[in-house]
């Protein structure tokens, strides 16, 4: 469990470039490593919390055959000063099983401290790990959407540059330009022909008033 732990730190580590190279997303990939840390951070956390449980167990029983040892020497003591031999013979009896008893749980007891401490330290070491990887993970992140930032940037830079975006929009401003030209001539067309209309226009009045004034001068020679 704890050597998978180690694993799974050196790849988030060390691994970034490779993510990249091989299409992964880095900033998932990043936050799976760290929920699996997580998950096995629990699993230790349940097995010291069970190895600790089992040591207060073993100092009870280990305290209750002490006491148990003790009870039956004074009660072997007290039935010789009663004159029962007998009794006291059994009670002695029971106390060197309870005392045999007494020494296993006792050696049970110190194994399952060691086990309990070791469990503590290995617990202590990956939360602080851990720490290390959260952080390690958000930095590694930052870079990695720089990164991805960057690399779009100079994917549209490269497109503006081979033909592509900018090109498109020199000929769209051409176009523009051209449009504005033929507009341009279309009013300049309109202009002149209306100013031929307005010629004509007066030419026809000009003729009008030619026949009105030859009419009058005709009208005075008849007078």
């Amino acid at each position: 469990m704890f050597e998978f732990f180690r694993r799974v730190k050196t790849v988030v580590s060390s691994e970034l470039y490779n993510m990249l190279e091989k299409a992964e997303d880095p900033e998932k990939m990043l936050d799976q490593y760290v929920r699996e840390m997580a998950s096995e951070i629990k699993e230790v956390e349940a097995a010291t919390a069970k190895m600790i449980a089992e040591e207060k167990l073993f100092s009870k029983k280990v305290q209750d055959a002490k006491e148990k040892v003790e009870k039956r020497e004074q009660q072997a003591l007290k039935a010789l000063k009663a004159g029962n031999e007998d009794l006291a013979k059994r009670a002695l009896e029971d106390k060197n099983r309870v005392a045999k008893e007494f020494l296993q749980l006792e050696a049970l007891h110190r194994d399952v401290v060691l086990q309990a401490e070791e469990l503590k330290e290995k617990l202590k070491q990956m939360k602080s790990e851990f720490r290390e990887m959260e952080l390690k993970r958000d930095t590694l992140k930052s870079k990695a959407g720089a990164a991805k930032a960057k690399g779009q940037m100079n994917r549209s830079l490269s497109s503006m540059n081979n033909e592509g975006s900018k090109q498109g929009f020199e000929r769209m401003e051409k176009k523009v330009m051209q449009l504005e030209a033929e507009a341009e001539a279309s009013e300049d067309l309109r202009l002149s022909n209306q100013s031929l209309d307005q010629e004509l226009e007066s030419l026809d009045q000009e003729n009008s008033i030619d026949k009105e004034l030859a009419r009058l001068k005709e009208k005075l020679k008849d007078e």
